[in-house]
C-alpha cells in the first residue's frame, strides 16, 4: 500500500492538534464520514455552520412536504429531488466502492429513501418520528454511514465550499508556490430557492483534483445515528420498559435483559422491525427518535486526534 500523503505534507502546513480541518490522505479516501447530527451539534456559531444546518433542514423539508402533498406533481418532485444527486469525491472521505456507484447510482438510492418516506407517511405524519435528514439512515434499508455522509456531503456542500474558502485565508500555504487554485462548478443546494442549481466555487487542487475540506468535528468513523446504535439503545430500551413487571405477591422488579430479547426471532434490527417498534410507541405517546437524540447528543464527543490519524493512513 501507498504511503498516506496528508494534506498537512502536501501543502507544507504544520501539523497540529487545533487544526481546524480533517487532515485528509489526500490521494485516496479515508474511512470516515460526514455525520449529518455532528453537524447540527456544531454550536460554533461560524457561518458555515449555520449554512449547513439550514441546508440540511431546507432539503429535507422540501422532500417530506413533497410527501405529504401527495398529489402527481409533487410525488415526481420529490422523487426528483432525491435522485438528482451527484456523488461527492472533493472530501477524499467514504469508501469509494461503496458509494453511490456501489449501489446501483443515485436514482436506486434517491427511490429507497423516498419509497420509505411514502409507505411510512401517514405514520410519520402522525407521530414525527422522521423529521430531519439524519432520522433517514434509521427507518430506510441500504442507508447507511457512506451513503448517509454522501447525502450529506452533496446538500450541504456550498457550506463546505465556505469553510473551504475560509481555510485558505487562514493557511496561505494552500496557494503558496507552485499550489493551484482552481475554480470548479459544482451541484449545491439552493435552501432558499428549494433546489440543485449549479454554481462555481473555488477549491484547492491536490494530485490534479479538487479538494473540499471539512470540519474536523463533522467527520466521524460511525455516524451518531445509526439504525444498530438506535436498535441497541433505544428499541429494545423501549421493549424493556413495555415488558417490566412486579412479581405478583413481591416487590422484586422483573426486567428482560436486551439479550433476551435480541434471542427472540421476532425483534431484529431491521429497518421494518424498527419503524414497526417506533410507530406503536408514538401511538402509545412514545417518541422513540426524540429519545434517541437525547441520548445522542448527551453522549456526543468530538473524535479525538489520534482516531481520525488512524482512520487517514
Amino acid at each position: 500500500m501507498e504511503r498516506a500523503m496528508h494534506v498537512t505534507e502536501y501543502y507544507g502546513i504544520t501539523d497540529d492538534p487545533s487544526l481546524p480541518f480533517v487532515d485528509v490522505n489526500v490521494q485516496r479516501d479515508s474511512a470516515l464520514f460526514v455525520d449529518p447530527r455532528a453537524i447540527r451539534l456544531d454550536r460554533s456559531n461560524r457561518p458555515y455552520a449555520h449554512l449547513a444546518q439550514a441546508d440540511m433542514t431546507s432539503f429535507f423539508n422540501t422532500v417530506s412536504n413533497h410527501v405529504l402533498f401527495g398529489d402527481q406533481q409533487s410525488q415526481a418532485e420529490g422523487l426528483r429531488l432525491l435522485q438528482a444527486f451527484r456523488e461527492p469525491r472533493e472530501t477524499r472521505l467514504g469508501l469509494a466502492r461503496a458509494g453511490f456507484n456501489g449501489h446501483g447510482g443515485s436514482d436506486e438510492v434517491g427511490h429507497w429513501i423516498w419509497q420509505a418516506l411514502v409507505d411510512n407517511s401517514d405514520a410519520f405524519r402522525r407521530i414525527a418520528i422522521c423529521t430531519q435528514l439524519e432520522d433517514i439512515p434509521l427507518f430506510v434499508s441500504g442507508v447507511g454511514n457512506d451513503i448517509t455522509s454522501d447525502l450529506t456531503t452533496r446538500i450541504v456542500y456550498e457550506a463546505l465550499a465556505l469553510f473551504t474558502g475560509e481555510m485558505l485565508k487562514q493557511f496561505p500555504e494552500f496557494s503558496a508556490g507552485n499550489q493551484q487554485v482552481e475554480r470548479v462548478t459544482v451541484q449545491v443546494w439552493d435552501n432558499q430557492g428549494r433546489a440543485w442549481v449549479e454554481r462555481g466555487i473555488d477549491l484547492p487542487v491536490a494530485f490534479g483534483a479538487p479538494l473540499l475540506l471539512v470540519p474536523r468535528n463533522w467527520a466521524r468513523p460511525t455516524i451518531l445515528m445509526n439504525a444498530q446504535r438506535y436498535f441497541d439503545v433505544t428499541i429494545l430500551g423501549y421493549l424493556q420498559e413495555r415488558e417490566t413487571t412486579i412479581a405478583l405477591g413481591t416487590d422484586k422488579i422483573l426486567r428482560p435483559t436486551k439479550d433476551t430479547l435480541r434471542r427472540r426471532p421476532t425483534v431484529n434490527c431491521s429497518r421494518a422491525f424498527i419503524t414497526r417498534t417506533a410507530v406503536h410507541a408514538g401511538d402509545d405517546g412514545v417518541n422513540l427518535t426524540r429519545r434517541f437524540k437525547s441520548f445522542v447528543d448527551a453522549k456526543f464527543t468530538p473524535i479525538s486526534t489520534e482516531v481520525l490519524k488512524s482512520k487517514t493512513e
